[in-house]
């Protein structure tokens, strides 16, 4: 079976971390922009979980190769949960990241309840369908003002109260032990001997089966 794990994003911070986390992996992790220029997957799914599914399904099933996608956003109780599934374009389609954090700190001003978390569902996908999920959330609250030079998104904003730092104050590595794209890979790391046993009982599958999302939202790896 081929070693190769291919990460489906092309955002370049994300790549970054991908890459720092998973540092001495067993396999061969390669960007999918390595590869030239593919479809993108419509992310229209209404969860972290369908997103993240979406892109890394889109990735294996044009390449032929395992592929891993992860789905984040930062979710803010006070405001119904948003911005959620749309945290990229939470200020339009094509907004930056100084614009979303705008917008996100007019919708907060005179909130009180400033609480927030970011979460990060991770998928791994092989070319047949079938597919592994690992989640990772991190609790902080939004400051009224930009702090830090750092990291992307709304990193300025969120602050680890912990640490007492905004994600944009922490270095990469600090960040990557609290993070919730962090602590979703951490647990892929941390079984990838069952996930490379699973990759190579999918990746002879004659004849690939609709994936069943059930039997991965716990990760039983009981009847391995």
């Amino acid at each position: 079976m081929s070693k190769i794990i291919v990460l489906a994003t092309t955002n370049k911070n994300k790549i970054i971390e991908f890459k720092n986390i998973l540092e001495g992996f067993k396999v061969e992790i390669r960007s999918v922009s390595e590869f030239g220029p593919i479809p993108s997957a419509l992310e229209d799914g209404l969860t972290f979980d369908e997103n993240a599914y979406k892109k890394a399904y889109n990735t294996a099933r044009i390449l032929g190769l395992p592929a891993i996608a992860d789905d984040s956003g930062l979710v803010v109780p006070a405001l119904n949960g948003e911005p959620g599934v749309f945290s990229a374009r939470y200020a339009g389609e094509n907004a930056s990241d100084a614009e979303n954090t705008r917008k996100l700190l007019e919708k907060l001003k005179g909130q009180k309840d400033r609480r927030a978390y970011f979460k990060c569902v991770l998928s791994l996908a092989v070319p047949s369908g079938p597919a592994l999920t690992y989640e990772g959330q991190c609790n902080g609250i939004i400051t009224e003002e930009i702090r830090g030079q750092g990291g992307f998104g709304y990193d300025p904003v969120f602050l680890f109260q912990e640490y007492g730092k905004t994600f944009a104050e922490l270095s990469l590595q600090e960040k990557n032990v609290i993070s919730h794209r962090g602590k979703a890979l951490a647990e892929f790391k941390s079984e990838i001997n069952k996930v490379i046993k699973w990759l190579e009982q999918r990746l002879l599958e004659e004849k690939p089966q609709k994936p069943d999302h059930s039997q991965f939202s716990h990760n039983d790896w009981s009847t391995s």
